[in-house]
């Protein structure tokens, strides 16, 4: 990789900086001198040629964008003179012919995983304690102080520990002070009593009723989802009864999804006509959730073969090398964990805005990829029903890092599928069916993104980051990579892998890629936590459509 700039594509109008280049520098590519027009920034784009108003501007083999105004050869392209434009998309025009990458270095690996009764393997074993409704949320904390205290889950953080500080400094009429001593990262610990245990989860949101009842039924949709992963081995759910997300409704969509559940789960009413109070239903809550901990903690890890990972990958807070480096590299293992007979899943379908014609062609049947454009189409009629569109995807942190149109940073997102054929397109709370690459319908949001793949079954998840994201999931680890070095040396309690060597030239897209799914066989036997793991950054957003009633 240059040093300076790169040209993504053959056929791009358009160069990214690969570090600050000063104005007047002359650049030579490919036999074209470019004299810049203007002080381009590192990760930001600037022209091979001129183009006219309304020309178009082009990264990755793809329309990005249309020019707002004449732009030099040589000049800086941002949101002043060029804006959002793509490619329209017409369904499957050919077949799509894939070679996997060479994984007969991983073809006889395995990692120590938890067997499910229904054939699904869990990188981690988690009991799950979920509300149908935002009236249980108050109870949902209580049950969560009482068992991560009471059986040593989480220590104290560092900041109680702070505030408790102060109080002591006052009461002994001491000048009040921090101490900036650095305190230990590492939140979550596993009980000494549930070694088997890797985690209690509570889930709270703001759903489940006064809403319209395709939302309900869709939270409803999700929760099973979440009950179904095999990273969970037993589930709580509390109801309070009278919600639109009712009980039956929630065990039917549970059934859908697998008739012969057969995980611990139990299920408490509020209202229920027999009840005798919340307190005395919260004992009954305490002691059959304990003597569910019991039972799961009797399950250990075994090994499994690669084939059964299931990978959800993601990117937030992307920045202009997003595309160059920590994408393609986790694209790379997603071909590898695909080509090893394993299940990938990208999200964020508002982020393959501009490449849904690669997609459909990537699609193994035309309804497929029929099925992925109309998900598309619906959800730009949606997002225009209430006076926006793709074109307002990337936030201002994106743009002040070079990604200018939603087509720009689209195409760097749709790196992290890999090159594998598609083998499905799941809606939102659907469950994961088919083995090999699946789109799943989400919001570019990260957390509504993340939740989602949760729910439709992965057990693990690659988040890449060029600006620093701390999102996590509560039962699907996520694995934070930086898109550069700058960042992993900022934020290191949120990164664990930097594909800052990718830029720098000292690692190829295909070693980080290797390097990548070495982390994810270690993460999923146990023998590693995350970051957001260790800090207990469990995040858990249902997207709600529809209007509130």
């Amino acid at each position: 990789m240059s040093q300076t700039f790169l040209q993504i594509n053959p056929t791009d109008n358009l160069l990214v900086a690969l570090q600050d280049l000063p104005k007047g520098t002359v650049i030579q590519h490919n036999g074209n001198e470019i004299t810049l027009q203007d002080d381009i920034a590192a990760k930001h784009k600037f022209t091979t040629e001129a183009i006219a108003k309304e020309g178009k501007a082009t990264m990755y083999g793809v329309l990005v964008g249309l020019a707002s105004q004449d732009i030099p050869k040589g000049g800086l392209i941002h949101t002043f003179n060029l804006h959002h434009a793509a490619t329209d998309f017409v369904g499957k025009q050919q077949e799509y012919n894939w070679t996997a990458p060479d994984v007969s270095k991983f073809q006889n690996r395995t990692f120590n995983g938890y067997h499910r009764a229904d054939g699904q393997v869990g990188t981690q074993n988690y009991w799950l304690v979920i509300p149908l409704v935002f009236c249980e949320n108050r109870n949902i904390e209580l049950l969560k102080n009482a068992f991560l205290n009471g059986l040593g889950f989480q220590k104290m953080d560092p900041f109680t520990q702070k505030v408790q500080q102060l109080g002591k400094q006052l009461a002994e009429g001491k000048a009040l002070e921090i101490d900036t001593a650095s305190s230990a990262s590492v939140l979550v610990h596993k009980s000494s009593q549930f070694p088997n245990v890797d985690g209690i989860k509570f889930l709270t949101h703001e759903s489940g009723c006064g809403e319209n009842k395709d939302d309900s039924l869709n939270l409803c949709a999700l929760l099973a989802g979440y009950c179904l992963n095999p990273n969970v081995g037993g589930i709580t759910v509390l109801s309070l009864g009278c919600q639109h997300s009712q009980i039956e409704v929630f065990k039917e969509k549970l059934k859908e999804k697998d008739p012969n559940f057969s995980k611990p789960l139990y299920i408490f009413e509020q209202q229920q006509d027999n009840g005798s109070g919340v307190e005395n239903m919260l004992n009954e809550v305490i002691l059959q959730t304990f003597k569910g901990l019991v039972e799961i903690n009797k399950q250990t890890r075994k090994p499994a073969p690669l084939s059964a990972l299931r990978v959800g990958v993601k990117c937030g807070g992307s920045d202009g090398f997003s595309g160059i480096s920590a994408n393609p590299a986790i694209g790379h293992t997603a071909d590898l964990v695909v080509g090893l007979g394993g299940t990938v899943m990208i999200a964020e379908f508002p982020e393959l805005c501009g490449v849904e014609q690669e997609l459909q062609n990537r699609s193994v049947t035309k309804e497929i990829a029929d099925n992925f454009g109309f998900l598309m189409r619906e959800y730009a009629r949606r997002a225009a029903l209430v006076g926006a569109g793709f074109d307002m995807n990337p936030s201002p942190g994106n743009i002040k890092d070079g990604l200018i149109t939603d087509a720009i940073k689209s195409a760097g997102a749709a790196k992290k599928a890999g090159s594998s054929p598609i083998e499905d397109v799941l809606g939102y709370g659907q469950y994961v069916t088919k083995k090999g690459l699946n789109l799943v319908c989400t919001p570019g949001n990260d957390v509504l993104a993340t939740t989602g793949m949760a729910g439709a079954g992965a057990t693990i998840q690659l988040f890449t980051t060029g600006l620093g994201t701390p999102t996590g999931n509560p039962i699907s680890p996520m694995v934070k990579l930086s898109t550069n070095t700058k960042l992993a040396v900022k934020l290191p309690e949120i990164i664990d892998i930097d594909c800052g060597p990718i830029i720098s030239g000292e690692k190829t897209v295909e070693q980080m890629g290797e390097e990548v799914l070495e982390y994810i066989i270690q993460l999923a036997s146990g023998e590693i936590n995350t970051k957001a793991m260790d800090l207990g950054q469990d995040d858990f957003m249902f997207w709600r459509r529809g209007v509130s009633l």
